[in-house]
């Protein structure tokens, strides 16, 4: 019978694994798991209670006053989509005589690593546009599917009667 609260193997290996690398798949591989299940163990075990008190323990062990947390890593990312940073950089200019010196300027961080800032930020927020897009191709959906409906239910009250048969004198159809 096993201990509560105790980890196995595996499991151990996938608190450290999941530490790591963020990505429950990746650790459920890394700890043994087959390729098949990565992704459903990785997810199970993060609902574990035993394995989810393991990696907030794991994390705390870890953080310290020189590990940056989330929110000191958002308001850093903000102050970068913003403009607000600054980079030193090494200009070197001619002095004259054949003679150049070098200097060090700041500038603003470029507007891509600003872009990059703001891409790193969405991905720690709920994406609203994307929730709003994807209520907008339901909404299209719907739409088009209660069209395609109106339209066979339509097309279903509708009778056509063909009659093919052929007379034997003028290969017209009839009809009776």
């Amino acid at each position: 019978m096993k201990k509560e609260g105790k980890l196995t193997p595996k499991q151990e290996a996938f608190v450290d694994a999941y530490i790591e690398t963020g990505n429950a798949t990746e650790a459920a591989k890394r700890a043994g798991y087959s390729e098949k299940t990565a992704g459903a163990v990785g997810a199970e075990n993060l609902k574990k209670p035993k394995i989810k008190q393991a990696i907030e323990a794991r994390q705390a062990e870890i953080h310290s006053e020189r590990t940056a947390d989330m929110a000191e890593i958002m308001e850093f990312l903000t102050s970068a989509m913003r403009g607000e940073l600054t980079d030193e950089n090494v200009v070197v200019e001619g002095a004259g005589d054949g003679i150049s010196e070098a200097r060090i300027i700041e500038t603003r961080i470029s507007s891509r690593d600003r872009l990059n800032a703001a891409q790193q930020l969405l991905k720690r927020f709920p994406r609203q546009m994307d929730v709003a897009e994807q209520e907008a191709r339901i909404k299209k959906l719907e739409a088009d599917l209660k069209a395609m409906e109106d339209e066979q239910a339509a097309a279903n009250d509708d009778v056509v009667i063909i009659d093919d048969w052929m007379c034997e004198n003028d290969n017209e159809n009839t009809s009776s």
